[in-house]
């Protein structure tokens, strides 16, 4: 899967439609990925939280090639269902929240005595929702820095609700991501105790 990511990363590089907008949204994983890769020993990740990542990885690196509002295959699904803007972003956004709270549940799971508890799930979606909020909030801090020359990182495609609608896909996916993985993540983390 690192290898998948980096050479993704690298081809994205190759003339990407705003250098900004690709730097902005790939350092991320700039970041990450070598994170996760220094700290596997100290503290591996589970298998599930790998995959995850490295799908999320994906979808930042192909939203910061193309912009998150001129992702081809995000311009045929609109055109497909008769959309007014690239849902791209959506999906994108929807990933901020479903993969992260894996993450977060995997961090509170083993760091914290949340495990088991009925606060885990409301307290994962909850810093979803935070980090979403941060990152809405760098968006506006790039939009009054560099003005127009934002708008191919914004990807508010017109939208005046546009920052609303992120963080609510940010929800979605985060309260999605826990009623769909939690029991099968609880089975990887039991493995990843074994291993």
């Amino acid at each position: 899967m690192v290898a998948v990511v980096a050479l993704a990363l690298a081809a994205s590089a190759w003339h990407p439609k705003d250098p900004m907008t690709w730097l902005l949204e790939t350092v991320w994983v700039m970041v990450g990925l070598p994170l996760a890769i220094v700290l596997r020993k100290r503290f591996p990740l589970s298998d599930l939280l790998c995959c995850l990542l490295a799908a999320h990885a994906l979808v930042l690196i192909v939203g910061g090639h193309y912009t998150y509002a001129e992702v081809p295959a995000g311009d045929w699904v609109r055109d497909l269902l008769g959309l007014e803007r690239n849902p791209y972003d959506r999906l994108g956004h929807l990933m901020q929240g479903f993969v992260p709270a894996v993450l977060v549940r995997e961090l509170l799971v083993r760091t914290s005595p949340l495990r088991g508890s009925r606060w885990l799930a409301p307290l994962t979606v909850c810093a979803c929702l935070a980090f979403s909020a941060v990152f809405e909030m760098l968006e506006w801090a790039a939009a009054v820095t560099g003005g127009h020359a934002a708008d191919a990182f914004l990807a508010t495609q017109g939208d005046v609700w546009d920052t609303q609608w992120d963080m609510f896909c940010a929800l979605i996916g985060a309260t999605v991501s826990l009623l769909l993985l939690s029991r099968l993540h609880d089975r990887r983390l039991a493995r990843l105790g074994r291993d």
